[in-house]
């Protein structure tokens, strides 16, 4: 069952379109994301399903009612983790969820019942006391998002749900992310983290300039737009490296500053070759491939602002 359909979506501000007519479809109980560089129209997409931002064009139907005219009874039915938090810093843990409860009419007998829950769901029970200027950034995040939860939504909006976080906090919301779609939540993210997007996500879609360039799961989209390997090469920081002597070793071969990039099937035979070639760089990393070179192949290295 699809909870989300937009048929050729777009939005415009002025004589600038942000999303130029892209078809998604996000099925009940899957996590779906969206991948892109700075203004490729991640947020502008989000804003529309979150039904925040009004459409330019197309058509797009959630949980079987449309954007335009049903927003509030959307809402209603919607979980959003916007990409910054905004808890009340003066109050405790608990009443930043008991405040958020109330906004939804729940009863005060299912928000104390839900905000324990919750709290304990997000780790955060032994902090209940504590107000929220002084929790740390994980902390912070996870409440976050047990504050989202507080009306049982259907559909979870994260707007770069770890943007910011050292790693051990990443993964703890890593985990409680995969329990909520193991209980049937369905997650719709936008993230910058390759591998966030490759942990999370049962699909996603690569944006580029408002358009899909890409739809597929993580492993199909780096079966179809990538190869098996990469052989990293890194030569002396004053050597000029002629590529001459490594046409035909890859499917693709890519030049940075720092070091080549050979796309291959096979590492190893790669390595092998390099050697009966007579090509001795400083150091060579064989690697399999992953869904950053898909992103950098498709969106390309140059940066955005």
């Amino acid at each position: 069952m699809a909870l989300i359909e937009a048929k050729r979506l777009t939005k415009r501000f002025g004589d600038f379109t942000a999303v130029d007519g892209i078809d998604v479809e996000v099925s009940q109980g899957e996590a779906f994301g969206f991948l892109g560089p700075n203004g490729a129209g991640k947020s502008s997409t989000m804003r529309m399903i979150g039904c925040v931002s009004p459409l330019s064009e197309g058509t797009l139907r959630i949980l079987d009612m449309d954007a335009a005219s049903d927003g509030p009874a959307i809402r209603a039915r919607l979980g959003v983790v916007p990409q910054e938090d905004t808890l009340d810093m003066e109050l405790t843990v608990r009443d930043n969820m008991w405040i958020y409860g109330r906004y939804f009419g729940i009863p005060r007998s299912a928000v104390k019942e839900r905000s324990e829950r919750l709290l304990d769901f997000v780790q955060l029970t032994d902090r209940a006391d504590s107000r929220v200027e002084a929790l740390s950034g994980g902390m912070k995040r996870r409440l976050t998002i047990a504050r989202s939860l507080i009306s049982e939504p259907e559909i979870l909006l994260l707007d770069e749900p770890t943007t910011g976080l050292d790693p051990q906090a990443r993964h703890v919301v890593w985990e409680r992310l995969f329990r909520l779609k193991q209980q049937g939540v369905t997650l719709v993210l936008t993230t910058h983290y390759m591998d966030e997007a490759e942990q999370l996500c049962d699909r996603l879609v690569v944006m580029d300039r408002g358009r899909i360039a890409a739809e597929g799961s993580p492993r199909a989209l780096i079966e179809a737009h990538s190869t098996r390997e990469v052989v990293e090469l890194r030569f002396a920081v004053d050597e000029k490296v002629d590529l001459g002597p490594l046409q035909g070793l890859a499917e693709r071969t890519e030049q940075l500053p720092d070091r080549v990039l050979l796309y291959v099937r096979d590492g190893d035979s790669a390595v092998a070759e390099l050697s009966r070639r007579g090509i001795a760089p400083q150091s060579v990393l064989v690697r399999r491939s992953t869904l950053e070179d898909v992103f950098l192949h498709l969106t390309g290295r140059t940066l955005v602002d």
